[in-house]
Parts: C-alpha cells; sequence; structure tokens
C-alpha cells in the first residue's frame, strides 16, 4: 500500500449487526473519500477480510464484500479494526486465527493499530494492548478487562491514544478518534475542516468521559452556549471560572457543575483545551512568533505555551510547527 494507506478489517461469518455497520462506516468516511484541497495525497484505505464472496447479514439485508485479504494488513500503516461479531463477546466463541496473526503480523511489521468499540478485543487477544491502557464501550470494558487482565482497561474516556495503539470508545467515540487520527497526521486545521464537511464537533479530547449527563435541562444547555461562544473569543484574556459563571448568570458552583455535565471535563480544562486548539491554529496557519501565540491564547509566556504543549501534545511548539507548514494558496 501507498503512505499513509489505512487497512480496515472486515470481520467475516458471523452476522454483523446495525450498529457495527455503522462503526465500520466511520473510517470509510473519515479515510475513503480524498480530500485533496486539505491535503494530497490523503490516504489510502482498503477493507480488508478474508477474500470470501458477500456476506449477507440477515438484521440489515445488506453484503460486504472484501478485494483484500488478511494479508495485505502487513503492508498498512494504519490497521483499524472497527469491532468484532457480538458472539465473540458475549457468547465467548473465538476469534478467527488467522485475524489474530494478521493483526499480530501487522503489529509487528511496524503499523499504528486502532480499534473501535468492541475491535479491542481482537488487539487484546492478539497481544497487543499487554500492559497498555486502552478503552471501549462502556457495555464491554468489565468483559474485556475479566478477560484479558494484562490490559489495562479505562472505563471512563472516549479513546486512549497510547502512541502506535490507539482504542476508542463505541459509536460517535470512534469518529472522535479517526478525526484524532487526522489531527496527528496532518494537524489542526485539516482535522477541523474535515469535521466541519461531517458537521460534526471538532475536536473532543479523549479523556473526555463516556457518561454525558444527558438530563440537563435544554434551557441551561442553550445558557452555556453563549458564554462559550464569548470565552473562545476572548482567551487572550486571564479568564477565571467566576467570570465565566458571573456571564452566565449562574453561581459558580452551578456553572461548574453544568460545564462537566454537559463536557465530561472542568471549566479549567475545557479553558486549557480550548486554549491549545487556539495555538495549534496559529501555530499551522501564521508566522507569529512562539511569545505572541502565548499572549493571543492566554496561556502567557513562551516557557508556558511549550510547558502546556510538551505535556498535552506530546511535542514543543516549535516541532508542531515544523510538522504542519503554512501552506501557501
Amino acid at each position: 500500500m501507498s503512505a499513509r494507506s489505512v487497512a480496515v478489517v472486515v470481520t467475516e461469518e458471523i452476522e454483523v449487526p446495525s450498529w457495527g455497520l455503522y462503526e465500520l462506516s466511520i473510517p470509510c468516511t473519515v479515510f475513503g473519500k480524498a480530500q485533496a484541497d486539505l491535503a494530497d495525497p490523503w490516504y489510502d484505505l482498503r477493507l480488508c477480510g478474508d477474500g470470501a464472496a458477500a456476506r449477507n447479514t440477515a438484521a440489515t439485508g445488506l453484503a460486504v464484500r472484501t478485494p483484500y485479504g488478511l494479508d495485505d494488513l502487513a503492508d498498512a500503516d494504519t490497521v483499524i479494526v472497527p469491532s468484532v461479531p457480538d458472539p465473540c463477546v458475549e457468547e465467548d466463541r473465538p476469534l478467527p486465527p488467522d485475524l489474530i496473526s494478521a493483526l499480530r503480523s501487522a503489529y509487528d511489521a511496524g503499523a499504528r493499530m486502532v480499534s473501535l468499540c468492541t475491535g479491542a478485543f481482537a488487539l487484546a487477544e492478539a497481544g497487543i494492548l499487554d500492559g497498555r491502557r486502552a478503552t471501549a464501550h462502556w457495555m464491554h470494558t468489565a468483559q474485556l478487562a475479566e478477560r484479558y487482565p494484562r490490559v489495562h482497561v479505562d472505563d471512563s474516556v472516549l479513546y486512549v491514544d497510547d502512541g502506535d495503539v490507539l482504542t476508542s470508545a463505541g459509536l460517535t467515540a470512534g469518529l472522535d478518534l479517526c478525526l484524532h487520527l487526522v489531527r496527528r497526521d496532518h494537524g489542526a486545521h485539516v482535522a477541523n475542516q474535515l469535521a466541519r464537511r461531517m458537521v460534526v464537533p471538532a475536536h473532543r479530547a479523549g479523556g473526555q468521559a463516556q457518561f454525558i449527563d444527558l438530563s440537563v435541562p435544554g434551557t441551561d444547555d442553550e445558557g452555556l452556549g453563549p458564554v462559550l461562544d464569548w470565552a473562545r473569543a476572548n482567551l487572550d484574556r486571564p479568564l477565571t471560572v467566576e467570570d465565566l459563571a458571573e456571564r452566565a448568570a449562574m453561581s459558580p458552583r452551578t456553572f461548574y457543575r453544568r460545564l462537566q455535565a454537559a463536557t465530561g471535563t472542568t471549566p479549567l480544562q475545557w479553558l486549557l483545551n480550548q486554549r491549545l486548539a487556539r495555538a495549534q491554529n496559529l501555530l499551522e496557519a501564521t508566522d507569529l512568533p512562539i511569545e505572541k501565540i502565548g499572549e493571543l491564547t492566554g496561556l502567557g509566556t513562551a516557557n508556558n505555551l511549550r510547558h502546556h504543549f510538551l505535556r498535552h501534545v506530546g511535542v514543543s511548539p516549535s516541532a508542531y510547527r515544523k510538522a504542519f507548514p503554512r501552506r501557501v494558496a
């Protein structure tokens, strides 16, 4: 496969439920359609199965045909397992040995390994998650932890980025992880533009909780929206929880609780995430000095920006700018 090739595993033999098709469609949507105006080349996407004839899914009436075999996984830069059949999770039915062998071969060949939802069971069976922190849909994390005690299962996050191995919770969290991969590969601007085209949030941090309290009344959500928009437009100011609460006409305690229920993060962590996202965009889109970017994002001095960037992004601002240079129209 070509550079940045993405191989998506299509599990065969056992009926695929409708939500499994949703998770299969996520990487196809993110990586399968060329976005030449955002990044060229884009990804080379291939669906890989056992090469057999189409498999009909009784629940949906759909059939999936995979022209590429499991042996092709070893040639991919990134391998994604969207899910595994329900009986392999709920009834402890063995996963196909050739699938597990192919995943192990791809990992040994240096591929970046990714699972969405129950796909973590396949990576765990291959030993790829041993000693690593990983997640899956909260409905299955207890089974994952019990079956694979060497895996450090975290049921409280949307996704886990452990460098060359990444895992996500189910359904929409899989989309968050795929956009996170685009952000890693092509930078914040490209990921944000792609998310906008897909009409989804540009970035939800992996540490955000799976359990979002949806019981917050709609009037409260509407009250949060304007103040969060205002905060994003004023990140250069030394904002506090008290400032945001006052603007939202709430007590600091109520504002803290409402924001955490709506986003899964504390107000201060939400602010830091917004400041870092703004810094990424400015590093990519401008030639501004690091000191100026620190001021515009509210992170203060260049040293403070470097500290937070290294801790949360994993590289220095200068290294990030070199990795994602400004594109000249």
